[in-house]
């Protein structure tokens, strides 16, 4: 079993009443030799460029994203389909109180993640519908892969407020750490710069879950990522903010005509 156990109860719990929005945090989240087993198995951030898409836009810059299954090595490969086996996502559904959840085996902005010393990702929420497959995007889970990661090298998540004055949850991205938030309007995370030395790039896996039914209070508008500036960042908005949006909405035409393409 690559998952270690966990408490189901206390984690519905945790789930229920955190703040800003609903969330859990699971430390040793997997068998401890295959944690170790997955981090050593990404490949150095040159070798990333060649296999997946480079971020290089004002919000989220020197991040690959690697999302082919096909490329993954086979412990990321083990790993990707047991956050996707249905035992595990019954499993989220008691804890979220989310029914009929749906892994993506498309991996869309999931997958491998690795983010070179002075990346950053501001804080944004995510897309939440898929029109094209009418899913609606209801969780993120995040699997940290850092061995001995300093507090001093940033990469933190964080977790704001509705109105992103205030950051009230930040975790370090320390190896076998797993986060798992509920995708809303007002679930604003980010990633603080990373500072580390090269040779310690951050590493994490990602993966998104839907559902076909609407989650309560929908109104029926769907949108791409949102991003805001923190505190201390005001210089940002509204310019950067709006420049990265439509940089992102031509980014994902452009996924969308290759897939097209592909199908065709």
């Amino acid at each position: 079993m690559s998952i270690r156990r966990y408490d189901k109860n206390a984690l519905r719990e945790q789930f229920r009443t955190a703040e800003p929005f609903p969330f859990i945090t699971i430390d040793d989240f997997l068998e401890e030799d295959f944690a170790n087993e997955i981090a050593a198995s990404y490949p150095s951030f040159e070798s990333a460029r060649d296999m997946g898409r480079e971020f290089s836009a004002a919000n989220e810059k020197l991040k690959v994203q690697i999302t082919e299954a096909e490329k993954f090595p086979e412990p990321v490969a083990r790993l990707s389909e047991a956050v996707s086996s249905p035992v595990f996502l019954a499993d989220l559904q008691y804890i979220t109180g989310i029914p009929n959840l749906l892994a993506d085996q498309k991996l869309r902005g999931g997958g491998m993640h690795l983010t070179n010393t002075s990346g950053r990702l501001d804080v944004h929420v995510d897309f939440n519908y898929i029109k094209d497959e009418a899913l609606h995007r209801r969780l993120n889970i995040l699997i940290y892969l850092n061995p001995n990661w300093s507090t001093d090298w940033g990469g933190h998540l964080e977790l704001w407020d509705r109105d992103v004055s205030h950051c009230l949850q930040s975790f370090t991205p320390t190896l076998n750490r797993c986060v798992i938030f509920e995708t809303s309007h007002f679930s604003f995370h980010g990633v603080t710069p990373v500072t580390s030395p090269p040779e310690a790039m951050r590493k994490s896996f990602a993966a998104y879950y839907y559902t076909r039914e609407a989650p309560p209070g929908w109104t029926g508008e769907s949108h791409s990522t949102i991003f805001k500036p923190r505190p201390g960042e005001r210089f940002r908005s509204p310019v950067l903010m709006t420049m990265e949006g439509l940089a992102h909405r031509a980014r994902s035409i452009r996924g969308k005509l290759r897939d097209t393409l592909r199908r065709d």
